[in-house]
């Protein structure tokens, strides 16, 4: 596992025990073709070091967040310009952004406050699968 913060590629903080976040996670690997996504969790210390870095809540762990330079997008934000990046039919998630940010994480919020129940949640934090590839892109 890589322990340095790269200094310009996106990195997408998910909740570590959370199943659909592990599932997003997954979704995005084989279709992130250039590897220019790295992950970790809201749970580890880089995770916690950069949502501090961003002022954002080291302990509210309700919301996937994309850390791009300077910049970090959660909610809805995060996952439209995750989408946005990933290219090709993802891109269609786009326009969406033009709708008031309350409703879009409105709806977020919605899923986010039952994924638990929904999709259930592990014992303890652990990494994604990344099917027998170095894990060079999951940050501690």
């Amino acid at each position: 596992m890589s322990e340095e913060i790269p200094d310009d590629a996106p990195i997408v903080l998910f909740d570590g025990v959370c199943n659909l976040c592990n599932e997003f996670v997954q979704f995005i690997l084989p279709r992130d073709t250039d590897e220019q996504f790295y992950f970790a969790s809201l749970q580890s210390d880089v995770g916690k070091t950069l949502l501090a870095e961003h002022d954002l809540p080291t302990d509210e762990l309700e919301s996937v967040v994309l850390i791009e330079g300077n910049e970090a997008f959660v909610k809805s934000g995060a996952v439209i310009r995750i989408a946005a990046k990933l290219g090709g039919v993802y891109r269609l998630l786009s326009p969406f952004r033009h709708l008031p940010r309350a409703l879009r994480d409105f709806a977020y919020d919605f899923v986010a406050d039952r994924r638990y129940r929904w999709f259930g949640k592990k014992d303890r934090c652990a990494m994604p699968d990344t099917d027998g590839n170095p894990q060079t892109r999951f940050l501690e």
